[in-house]
């Protein structure tokens, strides 16, 4: 007996509707489900979550870096800088204040069950975490800031990036060549490396863009810094290993207005002063060797004063060479007034040496037995050789001084002649000063700079 056709239809509708109940019916238990885990995530304290992410119950050991027994770390540096000076030349250093940021990766700390995409962390966590161990290379002395509190900051990614800022002030050294001081320019380096990680385990690298920043309106007292900062890398190879080191160099272009009004100008003028004594009469004998001498020491005084503030190298710098020529000029103006002084006193001294022959021409007679007698009317007894009386015998001519018109114009030649030394050292000394003023200015202004700058 057959089944009528309506049964077979009816079994299908409501089997039908059996499956569409199940299907909602699951889900709205999904849904429940995600409201409830969704709900449960948003009423988790951020305790709880810190515990969990890097706490006692979550099994993250700082000990142990990122990727252990995997590729190495790659941390990404740049700097900003605050301030930029006191550089010392005697010490060859320079202190500078920066914000030092780091940011790497570390996959276990990623998280998903907290709905900010990232976290501001108080720097006491810095402790709970594992973190590079960089440090400066060429540090000389360092020191942390903690007013008001800590000035570090961390921040967590949800895909686990750390982001690692710290304030500092640091005392680097900066080896200076000083050949052309007053007018060098300086490479200053700082170079940040890793101390006990070698390249298999963590690699240092800088930022793309904006690697080092410079705070708006930073000036120096002496020297200009160029927007140019050159990047690079300073890989260390020691006997315990390859580790990474990345440095920024910075180049530093000195001012010499402070050294053209403390040294040059004033040097320049001492130099110019003791020409005046071109001027004086050459019988002020006082006035014009006090100003000689006085000029000489008071540039021995300057010349000694700029090398108080630089170390004592062993090259010859620019400021030294000025120093020196400026002591040259200035003692050779007080030679010039000893010549003059000498060659003005000649006619004396001819004078002098005249009398001197006189008298031993007159010496000499008197050991040759030659006398003059005729003063004693004893030239008619005076026999000859043969007996017979020489008669009407010449007396020896006797000297005659010199006239008192040789005399002065004996004197008036020497005179001219020293007045003739004064006259050309007017104009030689001055002339031969702005000599080696083009090219010493010529030399270290221009090629000296140009070869610094392409270099």
């Amino acid at each position: 007996m057959g089944k009528p056709p309506g049964m077979n239809h009816s079994f299908i509708t409501v089997l039908a509707a059996l499956v569409t109940y199940f299907m909602e019916t699951n889900n709205y238990r999904v849904a429940d489900a995600k409201e409830h885990d969704s709900r449960s995530s948003s009423n988790m304290s951020p305790s709880d979550f810190l515990d969990s992410l890097m706490g006692r119950t979550s099994g993250y050991d700082a000990r142990i870096r990122p990727n252990f027994k995997g590729p190495p770390v790659n941390v990404t540096c740049n700097i900003f800088i605050n301030s930029f000076g006191s550089i010392a030349e005697t010490t060859m250093d320079y202190r500078v204040n920066i914000f030092l940021r780091q940011k790497w990766n570390d996959p276990r700390l990623a998280y998903s069950k907290y709905p900010d995409s990232s976290l501001d962390l108080d720097p006491s966590m810095l402790d709970s975490i594992w973190k590079p161990d960089l440090f400066f290379a060429n540090e000389k002395g360092a020191n942390f800031h903690d007013v008001t509190t800590d000035n570090k900051l961390l921040r967590i990614f949800k895909d686990g990036t750390v982001l690692y800022s710290i304030r500092l002030t640091l005392i680097l050294s900066c080896p200076m060549d000083l050949k052309n001081f007053p007018m060098d320019v300086q490479t200053c380096t700082m170079q940040l490396e890793s101390f006990g990680y070698t390249m298999n385990d963590l690699i240092f690298e800088w930022l793309e863009n904006g690697a080092v920043q410079v705070s708006e309106g930073l000036t120096l007292p002496q020297f200009i810094m160029r927007e140019e900062k050159e990047l690079g890398y300073c890989t260390k190879h020691y006997n315990t290993g390859k580790f990474t080191c990345i440095e920024v160099k910075f180049h530093l272009e000195r001012q010499m207005g402070y050294y053209l009004i403390q040294m040059y100008i004033p040097s320049l003028l001492i130099v110019i002063l003791s020409w005046v004594s071109f001027w004086i009469n050459m019988d002020a004998a006082p006035a014009r060797v006090a100003l000689g001498i006085t000029t000489v020491l008071t540039m021995t005084t300057q010349s000694s004063g700029s090398r108080a503030s630089l170390p004592k190298v062993s090259y010859v710098k620019a400021i030294d060479i000025w120093m020196a020529v400026c002591l040259l000029f200035v003692f050779a103006a007080l030679l010039e007034y000893a010549g003059v002084n000498f060659v003005s006193r000649q006619q004396k001294e001819f004078l002098r040496l005249r009398r001197r022959q006189r008298r031993n021409h007159k010496d000499e007679d008197m050991r040759d037995g030659r006398f003059n007698f005729a003063g004693y009317n004893l030239s008619q007894c005076v026999p000859a050789k043969d007996g017979s009386a020489v008669k009407n015998a010449v007396p020896a001519p006797k000297p005659q001084p010199p006239a008192p018109k040789d005399i002065d114009a004996m004197r008036k030649k020497f005179v001219d002649r020293a007045k003739r030394i004064d006259t050309i050292s007017r104009a030689a000394f001055p002339l031969a000063f702005l000599i080696f003023n083009v090219f010493y200015w010529v030399t270290y202004k221009i090629i000296r700079h140009e070869d610094i700058h392409q270099n």
